[in-house]
């Protein structure tokens, strides 16, 4: 497409986008009287609307039905977690057995970590991504120390080149083919938290299943927001939050894929907790972990529905849109919004996520040379609400599902306007 840099241009966009219309659907906030330009969902999703009624029904139906409601509220409680993994089958590439909605992204991460890295003298490396997103550091840190290992020797990063921000994938097989025989788990992100690079799944897995290493993935980055397909990838595990992307709310429920050859194993090793036993056998209330023959098998307590049920709401939005539109325009999205900022002139930053759109989400990582907190003051004074991270990134993300291309003109309008008064 041939892009304008006009109002005009971003309107007509807008009127053609047949997405448009779940903006609707959202909470924006406010400033100076006005909905503000968010261009945060990769840090935080807006509220959907339809979050307050979902919350009041189950207020009322603890209130009618106090503990019958696990098996006679509108939405019985005994089985809330499958209401949110269903959904979340097509945009995962997975089955519904694969999938479960618990905890949190972290804890979600211990738990995996424990049934699928189980060092040896031989093989105790874990590979990841120099810059990963520092909870997953101190996890892979942990567990190593768990073990008994030492994290210098025990945990391999790969880094960009010299003078380089991305990773080349050619370099992180490369390293996997260096380490095959003391490697023991690849764990990469989905997408790089600081850079926005969206790593090539597939290729990372093969890599280190020929090397005879797991592969997990944390896609707090991809979830709701790149289409995957876990299962035929032959992805071992993965997990994810739900408050970015997905729109579940601050603190919302953690995500996790087991493929099924794991899943369907009751004698893989994980860690045993009453909603993660056998169902028909669960009231028995007898000794011996059974656990279910799917990822809920990995469940430790019972579904917290009050934590669940601003990600069912919002999960309804994205049946109805389409995982593969929601892709399709946030890739229009992203190359308008990097069109736009090619044409500036007198301010002095680098885009450092990758040009190919294939190769990155719906976020545009902006490294500024010189002061760059100053400028992203100046953006959250004039009513922008983008994110900064050390040492010099400002991240910004036109979420497909509520974002339009008028918002994306109108940032690039304040960064303009913000570049002529430098």
């Amino acid at each position: 497409m041939e892009y304008v840099a006009t109002l005009a241009f971003a309107k007509e966009q807008d009127r053609q986008d047949p997405l448009n219309k779940f903006r609707e659907q959202f909470y924006f906030p406010q400033r100076k009287g006005k909905d503000a330009i968010y261009l945060c969902g990769n840090s935080l999703g807006l509220q959907p609307k339809n979050v307050k009624s979902a919350i009041e029904q189950e207020l009322a139906d603890w209130q009618q039905c106090a503990v019958e409601g696990y098996w006679a509220a509108k939405n019985p409680w005994l089985y809330y977690q499958q209401y949110c993994s269903k959904p979340l089958t097509a945009m995962m590439g997975a089955s519904q057995q694969e999938l479960t909605v618990m905890n949190t992204l972290t804890v979600n991460l211990h738990l995996m970590m424990l049934s699928f890295y189980r060092p040896t003298k031989q093989r105790f490396k874990v590979l990841m991504e120099a810059g990963a997103f520092p909870s997953d550091q101190y996890a892979v840190e942990t567990q190593v120390r768990f073990h008994g290992f030492d994290p210098e020797t025990a945990i391999v990063e790969v880094s960009p080149r010299a003078g380089e921000h991305l990773i080349r994938l050619e370099d992180i097989l490369d390293i996997i083919n260096k380490e095959s025989d003391s490697l023991a788990l690849v764990l990469f992100g989905g997408i790089n938290y600081y850079t926005g690079q969206y790593f090539d799944i597939p290729a990372i897995t093969a890599a280190a299943h020929e090397a005879g290493a797991y592969a997990g993935f944390d896609l707090a980055h991809v979830a709701g927001n790149i289409p995957v397909s876990l299962h035929n990838w032959d992805v071992d595990f993965a997990v994810w939050c739900s408050y970015k992307y997905l729109n579940g709310g601050p603190g919302a429920v953690g995500g996790a894929f087991v493929h099924e050859k794991y899943a369907s194993n009751r004698g893989f090793l994980r860690l045993g907790g009453w909603w993660g036993n056998e169902e028909s056998a669960r009231f028995k209330m007898e000794k011996g972990f059974v656990p279910k023959k799917e990822a809920e098998g990995w469940q430790q307590s019972t579904a917290q529905v009050f934590n669940m049920v601003s990600l069912k709401a919002s999960l309804e939005l994205f049946e109805a849109a389409g995982i593969g539109a929601l892709r399709e325009k946030s890739q229009g999205l992203t190359n308008y919004l990097a069109f736009l900022l090619q044409q500036l002139k007198g301010i002095n930053f680098e885009i450092i996520t990758p040009k190919n759109c294939n190769e990155r989400g719906a976020q545009l990582s902006l490294l500024f040379l010189e002061k760059g907190k100053e400028i992203h003051q100046q953006m959250t004074d004039a009513g922008i609400i983008v994110d900064w991270r050390e040492p010099g990134v400002i991240r910004v993300s036109p979420a497909p599902m509520y974002n339009s291309y008028q918002d994306v003109f109108h940032f690039y309008e304040i960064i303009a306007n913000i570049a002529s008064n430098a």
